[in-house]
């Protein structure tokens, strides 16, 4: 009788194990699978947005890498690499994502950003026209243009942008047809229609005004400002603020990798 329990004991004790054993090698394929389907899906969520980049092709990427990393785990691949190579790829990914997280704080610090009243000019950031109007993201712009010009009634506003291949006309002309049709005097609207770039969009828009002595507000989405001032400022700015408009929560985990990567970016060619 003993013997027979200690059998049925030995029985379940194995097929608990086996469980676990099945349980633990499934939570780590549940996660890799979730994570690319994740990837796969705001992919398309953020080509959906119309922002005029392929960067949503980014998510894709990470989706398929996913996938791959199941599959890695699943040959065992990373057991029989050679430990040196184990310790490279370990420490260049943290050293990535270290990255990311400390840039991300300067791009949050903007969020917040109001600006200061009766600011000599305002400068409110290009983003992509449509035949139907103002993208998403520029419309939250001009809106908060808007308040800040109607709270201002002496501020001028510098709209910029030039016209991409996939818009209808200039970013900066739609954007003061825009803010004219909410009622802003056009005479306290400039258009420049010529930067491709952010940097671009704050040097044209000093050709209109004295960035030493003005003072001056950059009216852009809030993950947008940390950037914008930092250019403002490098390029020659003395009395620059931000102004923080709204933006998309579906897109800003798009917009915010994309903006760390400019920073990245401008950071390097010293334009910030």
């Amino acid at each position: 009788m003993e013997n027979e329990k200690s059998k049925n004991n030995t029985k379940k004790t194995n097929g608990t194990e086996g469980l676990v054993r099945i349980v633990k090698n499934l939570i780590p394929t549940i996660i890799w699978i979730a994570a690319g389907i994740f990837f796969f899906v705001y992919a398309l969520v953020a080509r959906r947005a119309g922002s005029g980049t392929n960067f949503y092709l980014v998510w894709a990427f990470l989706g398929a890498v996913c996938i791959l990393m199941e599959v890695f785990r699943r040959i065992k691949l990373w057991q029989k690499l050679p430990k040196w190579l184990k310790i490279g790829v370990i420490a260049l990914f943290s050293a990535g994502i270290a990255l990311f997280l400390f840039i991300e704080g300067f791009i949050i610090s903007g969020f917040a950003a109001k600006g200061e009243p009766d600011l000599d000019y305002v400068i409110v950031l290009g983003a992509q026209v449509r035949s139907s109007g103002p993208s998403v993201v520029l419309k939250y712009r001009l809106d908060r243009a808007y308040e800040y010009l109607s709270e201002n009634p002496d501020t001028i506003a510098i709209c910029t942008g030039g016209q991409g291949p996939n818009e209808p006309q200039p970013e900066g002309s739609a954007m003061k047809d825009y803010l004219v049709k909410k009622g802003i005097e056009a005479d306290r609207i400039i258009a420049e229609e010529k930067s491709t770039n952010t940097i671009q969009n704050i040097l044209y828009s000093y050709e209109f005004l004295d960035p030493e002595n003005d003072h001056i507000g950059i009216i852009t989405n809030n993950f947008h400002v940390f950037r914008g001032t930092s250019i403002a400022r490098k390029q020659g700015g003395k009395h620059v603020v931000g102004i923080a408009a709204d933006s998309h929560v579906v897109y800003l985990l798009t917009n915010m990798t994309r903006e760390c990567i400019g920073v990245i970016k401008d950071t390097l060619l010293g334009n910030m």
